[in-house]
């Protein structure tokens, strides 16, 4: 492509994206499918137009599948191989990358869907290359992918890569993980105390003795109920399915409980 077409490609992207963002305003879901493809006869190199078919208009996992990888293909087509060697280590840090980082991460949940779980964790992995700072929560994502597949070691690199992390999510999967290697010992259980600093509704979630709402707005409140169901609907199945790992949990969990200092922790 010559310079003067990469520039013309680039403006049309360009105004592309401008209808994207005036899209995302709509609250009419017909308008915004209606603004998606009125942005891919500008430039059929706007990803997020492809996103956003994929969530809404799409049929099918299969032709949202379709969609996503389209979006992938014109997030690449758009970044070229410079950007990608520019921008890795920091994507998401620049507005260029994020309609591809979108595209991508659609994609690969759709994989997972699907049942493609090592083509969903090779795409997740990828993308924690280009941006290790995770602004989309992808660790998420592949560390669920991993327990699923059964690759422990890979997840506990995963966990100690952002030991840092301080959800509920992250710190309950790293207590199961600890669980489910080492049993009861008391390096568990001191996880198991931050865990519970972080949110103390999870272990009586997890055993049924206690009923958390979900969130209804999209958004999770850090140490809230509709945490603690965000966290059991997607990790429950796995401590469920560990033998004696919610009866400990919820045992360790009243001890600490009954003891002043933690209480104050907790509270």
């Amino acid at each position: 492509m010559s310079a003067i077409g990469g520039r013309r490609a680039n403006d049309e992207t360009g105004r592309a994206q401008e209808v994207m963002y005036e899209a995302w305003d709509q609250t009419n879901p017909r308008a915004r499918v209606a603004l998606a493809h009125k942005a891919l006869t500008i430039s059929p190199l706007c990803a997020d137009a492809y996103v956003l078919l994929a969530e809404e208009e799409a049929k099918s996992v299969e032709e949202a599948l379709e969609y996503y990888r389209k979006g992938v293909e014109a997030g690449v087509q758009v970044l070229g191989p410079k950007g990608f060697k520019e921008y890795a280590g920091h994507f998401w840090g620049f507005l260029e990358t994020r309609p591809y980082m979108r595209a991508r991460a659609g994609l690969a949940a759709t994989l997972n869907a699907l049942g493609e779980v090592d083509a969903a964790i090779s795409n997740y992995r990828d993308m924690l290359r280009l941006n290790p700072n995770d602004n989309q929560g992808i660790r998420y994502e592949l560390a669920s992918c991993l327990m699923k597949s059964g690759d422990t070691e890979a997840l506990k690199k995963l966990l100690k890569q952002y030991d840092e992390d301080g959800s509920a999510l992250w710190l309950y999967t790293q207590a199961l993980v600890a669980f489910r290697e080492n049993q009861a010992d008391n390096k568990t259980e001191e996880l198991v105390k931050k865990a519970l600093s972080a949110n103390s509704h999870v272990p009586a979630a997890l055993a049924g003795t206690k009923k958390v709402k979900s969130s209804t707005s999209g958004y999770i409140t850090m140490g809230g109920e509709d945490e603690a169901a965000h966290y059991v609907q997607e990790w429950g199945f796995d401590w469920l399915t560990t033998p004696g790992a919610v009866d400990w949990l919820t045992k360790v969990a009243a001890e600490m409980a009954s003891t002043p200092t933690q209480r104050r922790s907790v509270h």
